[in-house]
């Protein structure tokens, strides 16, 4: 498998299926093989069964995850994970899927994170979203700024990584919630990992399980606990090397299955 995408899924039957279908006719084409990994998050709906029976024409491969929180979603996905580059996005397409040729041919050329962006230059929010949501968003880019360089937007669900490098990453993330996206790329910032950013057109959709008082005071709170966290020498938001070695044995097992 060349390219595996990663699907967090929670109560999203009603738009799962068509998510799939964008991802096959994005893909169709590509000269890469690619999968999906659905990892439904406790829903109480029929996400799991629709994954399933999508008949996107891509293979789709359906998992749970016990433990609540995106993060803990994108984890299991990306940890499961055999191929050669992996990455997620959201469920509700918020992201078109057509701009994943673009980022497998980033990540072919030797770019080992590609992340969308909302904010860079060519990037945009083709709806607007709702005061509170965006209110919230810039105080989130101020808390953030100075842990993950230039990087213009840590938040957009759109982001695809080198396998071996993403392990690395997630093995020794620990944050769950809406802000484990930002501490991935901390950790790669502070171990001098490059990180593309690629223009994306975004688009607020409605019927979203997130919930923006909720969810948004715990990733202000996972955000807090980051900035928290000492520098310098044994940085913890730095790639530690057991970390490293243990991806890498992980690696070899998974290549000798």
């Amino acid at each position: 498998m060349d390219l595996e995408v990663v699907i967090p899924a929670y109560n999203e039957e009603a738009r799962i299926g068509e998510t799939l279908r964008d991802l096959a006719r994005s893909t169709a084409r590509l000269p890469w093989s690619v999968g999906v990994v659905v990892v439904d998050n406790g829903s109480t709906d029929r996400t799991a069964d629709v994954a399933d029976h999508a008949n996107s024409g891509l293979r789709v491969h359906v998992i749970g995850c016990s433990r609540q929180g995106k993060g803990a979603a994108v984890r299991r996905g990306i940890l499961t994970s055999r191929a050669r580059w992996v990455g997620f996005c959201d469920a509700d397409s918020s992201t078109p899927a057509d701009l994943i040729p673009g980022v497998v041919e980033l990540l072919s050329a030797g770019h080992r994170i590609v992340v969308g962006s909302r904010y860079c230059s060519g990037g945009r929010l083709l709806v607007r979203q709702p005061l509170i949501r965006r209110v919230g968003s810039i105080g989130f880019r101020s808390l953030s700024r100075g842990m993950v360089g230039d990087l213009s937007d840590t938040q957009c669900g759109f982001k695809f990584f080198e396998a071996t490098l993403a392990r690395q990453l997630f093995m020794q993330s620990r944050l769950s919630g809406f802000a484990f996206d930002l501490e991935l790329l901390a950790l790669a910032h502070r171990s001098n990992i490059p990180i593309t950013e690629l223009p994306v057109d975004w688009t607020e959709r409605g019927g979203s399980t997130l919930r923006l008082v909720r969810d948004g005071a715990r990733a202000y709170l996972e955000l807090i606990s980051l900035r928290m966290l000492r520098t310098g020498p044994g940085d913890p938001l730095a790639l530690r090397p057991a970390i490293i070695a243990q991806a890498r044995d992980r690696e070899r097992m998974l290549l000798e299955t």
